[in-house]
């Protein structure tokens, strides 16, 4: 699966700063450049994350990884997540207070899970700021964000609306619609995989690494987080209506859940060997 960027506005500066964001050339300078220094530590105070979460075949799946990378699976299916949320500042941990001066991003992961423990593989990476998808694009290799032509991600009462257009670029088509739920159950197509309600939010939840492959070299970037989601904090949802062609024939409904809060931070990024 390609993570090309094309930007979703057509016409010169488009192609400009799609060719900007693609450029390896920019990236092996700045891997020879960043290799000699230490990593700052990135901060944010996270809100209003949402949560989708489909059991897809994982043999096509699989077939969206590099060869190597081994997905979790149960009775031949595999978790594909989405998560959504507004960052809070997000930025060095090193300016103190005052991060409380840089923006708030929104920010939408898609990712499977691999079968160690802890660990995802990042397949699409969306943001609503241009600064921040072509900030990530050249001076991070975990990252390469794509821009749509329209992201909205909003909490309105009891009920979040998640809407991602792509326009002309790259970025993938979401619209979701959940609101909240008394009911604290799996749908069917997770219990076969899931002991129970909490089983599956700590899973679909609690990660510490972030991997994907990066084009053109043939190796793993990996990415050290720190994610203590305050699991008695979670929230059921349901989906009222959900639009993902990614999930493909995932079964049923996705399931859904929200974390009000956390503060989330990238401890690391690094080239694995091989």
């Amino acid at each position: 699966m390609t993570n090309e960027y094309v930007h979703p506005t057509p016409g010169l500066a488009g192609r400009m700063l799609a060719r900007l964001a693609n450029s390896r050339r920019i990236a092996s300078i700045r891997r020879a450049v960043f290799s000699r220094l230490p990593f700052l530590t990135l901060e944010s105070d996270v809100r209003d994350v949402v949560y989708l979460t489909w059991m897809i075949d994982a043999a096509t799946a699989q077939a969206m990884v590099p060869a190597g990378v081994r997905l979790w699976q149960r009775n031949g299916l595999t978790p594909f997540s989405i998560l959504t949320y507004r960052h809070g500042h997000f930025g060095p941990a090193l300016a103190g207070p005052a991060r409380k001066l840089l923006p708030s991003p929104l920010q939408s992961n898609w990712r499977f899970y691999l079968e160690e423990p802890g660990k995802v593989y990042f397949v699409r990476n969306i943001m609503d700021s241009a600064l921040h998808a072509l900030g990530t694009r050249i001076f991070s290799d975990i990252l390469p964000t794509h821009l749509p032509g329209r992201f909205v991600h909003a909490r309105n009462g009891e009920e979040y609306l998640t809407l991602i257009e792509p326009g002309a670029g790259s970025a993938p088509l979401l619209e979701a619609r959940i609101r909240a739920s008394a009911r604290r159950e799996l749908p069917a197509s997770l219990a076969d995989a899931f002991a129970d309600w909490d089983e599956a939010v700590a899973f679909i939840a609690c990660q510490h690494m972030a991997m994907i492959k990066v084009p053109g070299l043939g190796r793993m970037a990996e990415s050290e987080i720190s994610l203590p989601i305050p699991l008695d904090e979670v929230l059921p949802l349901e989906a009222a209506s959900v639009t993902c062609p990614m999930a493909g024939d995932g079964t049923g409904a996705p399931f859904c859940f929200a974390v009000p809060r956390v503060r989330f931070k990238v401890l690391s990024e690094s080239l694995a060997a091989s």
